[in-house]
């Protein structure tokens, strides 16, 4: 159940403006026996309750009465409270963040195999994401149909946006996707391959109808797979990463004749 506390209020400012709203305008000394709020508290929760201008106060009588804010305008000043701590801290976070990227270098690149698996649309595509934000050199996308279990407008979206941000920090782009997979996409996403995108020379997207299947080779060393599930027909079952550059090597010979293949996407 919601209190005020969820606010922000201690259990005395709660108390207090909860019982200023029944006795209307009082002294402090009446308040303090109305809420239960001891007598020597009460000064400081009103001096508080007031800081968070839920109260008002009548300076001029003797001794001072004070009077509730109507609740309404008490939540309202009470939320914009929370929203600007939150806002407050979101800020020192990301500049926590900043500080951390720029110290926490990552070491240099063991050479030796790896391999992580994500079963699930969900933690599929978070490895997906995961890898693409991961990738300096350059990232070669092969996207066939899409998968039932996956929303491909949203997953589209976010892909994108890994893309940009990949670009951003100087990745070269190659996309192959199938003509299915980019009718699914979203028309706010094929805006954006074809009027933003298309225009950088570091990033190109094709289409070929002979793609069948889903992966990335990232910065020629790395290989992440979709894999169909067995048993369910279209569905995606989960995702192999593996760090292996002959591998890599391997994979991206056989893409180079299908990209030559393919036409340049148009909508």
């Amino acid at each position: 159940m919601a209190t005020l506390r969820d606010l922000g209020l201690s259990e005395y400012e709660a108390r207090a403006y909860r019982a200023l709203l029944n006795t209307g305008p009082t002294t402090a000394k009446e308040l303090s026996r109305a809420s239960d709020v001891p007598m020597g508290r009460i000064y400081d929760v009103l001096n508080s309750i007031e800081q968070y201008n839920l109260v008002r106060s009548q300076t001029a009588s003797r001794p001072k009465k004070y009077v509730a804010v109507e609740p309404s305008t008490a939540l309202d000043r009470l939320l914009d409270d929370k929203k600007r701590e939150l806002e407050e801290k979101a800020e020192q976070y990301e500049s926590i963040v900043d500080d951390l990227a720029n110290e926490l270098d990552a070491a240099e690149p063991v050479e030796e195999q790896f391999w992580t698996a994500a079963v699930g649309p969900d933690e599929t595509i978070d490895l997906l994401l995961e890898r693409l934000a991961a990738a300096d050199r350059d990232i070669v996308m092969v996207a066939a149909d899409p998968s039932p279990q996956v929303d491909i407008r949203t997953v589209g979206d976010e892909v994108l946006a890994h893309l940009e941000a990949a670009l951003d920090r100087g990745v070269s782009v190659n996309v192959l996707m199938s003509r299915s997979l980019v009718n699914a996409l979203s028309p706010t996403v094929g805006r954006r391959y074809q009027e933003a995108l298309q225009e950088r020379e570091d990033f190109a997207v094709r289409t070929n109808e002979d793609v069948r299947g889903s992966f990335n080779v990232i910065d020629g060393v790395e290989v992440v797979i979709q894999v169909p599930n067995p048993l369910g027909s279209g569905e995606a079952f989960g995702m192999i990463d593996l760090k292996d550059p002959e591998f890599a090597a391997d994979v991206h010979e056989k893409f180079l004749p299908r990209w030559e293949e393919a036409t340049p996407l148009s909508f």
